[in-house]
């Protein structure tokens, strides 16, 4: 079952956000595609939140965690959020988790060749925690014959501490078949 969060988001830009904070979108209830759970998302954290609000200022979220839920039924949701050119939706997921420098590569290689081929079911369960939503986003890209481009790859051994256990910092962009991809350097 996929989750809706409910309650709110505190923090200084907290207000710019329309969250749907009494329940989910009707139509995701409707279709039986979501549950509520806050438990679910006592633990969880959203760092892309911040970096929305400054570039999107005001929109609104419907904020949802997958665990592990169905790839189909994941994929059954982001088809019923997804609206038009407006729609803007991020999957965010940890690849590997602190394997040493070089392990952490190769896995994290073989992840990112299965995300640039729209493979969901290449995702394995080291591949990354957050495999269900992805999964979803893959099945979904590949029925709407989106493209996709590969924005970064690296580890926290490219940026900062030590390389003996790292964390995988990745990011994509897919677009629509009639969507201008961005080209080098702009």
């Amino acid at each position: 079952m996929l989750s809706w969060a409910g309650g709110g988001f505190c923090g200084g830009l907290a207000n710019t956000v329309g969250h749907h904070a009494d329940r989910p979108p009707e139509r995701l209830i409707e279709a039986k595609l979501i549950g509520v759970l806050d438990a679910a998302h006592a633990r969880e954290h959203e760092v892309h939140l911040p970096f929305l609000q400054m570039v999107l200022g005001e929109f609104d979220l419907v904020p949802i965690i997958a665990g592990e839920a169905s790839s189909q039924a994941a994929a059954a949701v982001l088809d019923a959020v997804w609206g038009g050119p407006e729609t803007l939706i991020v999957v965010s997921t940890d690849f590997s988790h602190y394997l040493d420098y070089r392990s952490c590569q190769e896995t994290d290689r073989r992840t990112a060749e299965a995300i640039e081929r729209l493979d969901p079911s290449a995702l394995e369960p080291e591949s990354a925690c957050g495999r269900v939503p992805v999964r979803g986003l893959l099945a979904a890209a590949k029925r709407r014959s989106m493209s996709i481009a590969r924005l970064d790859l690296r580890n926290s051994g490219d940026t900062a501490g030590s390389r003996d256990r790292v964390v995988d910092y990745s990011s994509w962009a897919l677009f629509e078949p009639s969507a201008q991809q961005p080209t080098e350097g702009g």
